[in-house]
């Protein structure tokens, strides 16, 4: 791990996933509080209200797919650079290896989630200052979202690592985690039947981690289709823990049934 450690820190990606996190926590955070969701063109809550405070925090998680693609892009740029195959050949144990690279990247994102959660917290607290307005959430409400979002945020990152790990392909990972993401997952809820089985998705797991209901709401209301009911906050972070352990088991077993040419 020590190795990894000092492989980290000599790239820049713990600087590039620091200001990723400030950019997407406090940016879209500040941004909209600052707006003032009530005055959007379909008015929502306003950040006085606990529902409008947690929707402005809850939108981070609509930004999860970037500690993902941070995670695939660290996998995959060691494949790319061939960097992969100095390191198993100065330690032939690849499970050793990849175990440590999956504990510091879980670190990593953990890192990315607590700084993205302070940003979204001081931005949020800032902006109901600068409005002259009271926060809706008290500050154990407020504290409680947050640390489930950096939570989610470091299980996010290891579900990177994952698909870097089995598509070894830069672009093709990066394909696959916007396409899940952006797509795939929107698209099962706009199936009757199908859409049952969203709250069992990473996606849907984090949403009743988090409580946010915002995308399943608005798909509802516009498409008359009944939501999928969320599990709740526990069985959701059991969820996305049981979608880490597999990934951290395909990280692992797929690199070592393979040939690094």
């Amino acid at each position: 791990m020590h190795g990894e450690l000092v492989r980290l820190f000599s790239t820049r990606l713990p600087l590039w996933t620091l200001l990723a996190a400030v950019g997407c926590g406090g940016g879209i955070t500040g941004l909209l509080a600052l707006i003032g969701p009530e005055n959007s063109s379909t008015p929502m809550p306003g950040i006085d209200t606990a529902e409008g405070a947690g929707l402005v925090v809850g939108l981070g998680v609509l930004l999860l797919f970037v500690p993902a693609l941070i995670g695939t892009i660290a996998i995959t740029g060691e494949y790319r650079h061939r960097t992969i195959g100095t390191t198993f050949l100065a330690v032939p144990r690849r499970g050793r290896v990849l175990l440590a690279k999956l504990a510091i990247y879980s670190l990593l994102g953990l890192v990315y989630g607590i700084v993205a959660s302070v940003a979204s917290g001081s931005a949020l607290v800032a902006a109901a200052a600068l409005r002259g307005v009271d926060v809706g959430l008290t500050g154990e409400q407020l504290a409680i979202t947050l640390a489930q979002l950096a939570v989610a945020s470091a299980v996010y990152m290891v579900l990177g690592v994952a698909i870097g790990a089995l598509a070894r392909h830069q672009l093709l990972a990066i394909g696959i985690v916007l396409g899940y993401f952006y797509f795939l997952e929107n698209v099962l809820m706009l199936v009757p039947g199908v859409n049952a089985l969203y709250p069992f998705l990473p996606g849907g797991a984090t949403a009743s981690l988090t409580r946010f209901t915002f995308l399943t709401d608005t798909i509802g209301e516009q498409t008359m289709l009944a939501s999928a009911p969320l599990t709740s906050p526990a069985a959701g972070a059991a969820i996305l823990v049981a979608y880490a352990l597999v990934a951290t088991g395909i990280a692992i077993i797929a690199p070592l049934r393979r040939d690094l040419t």
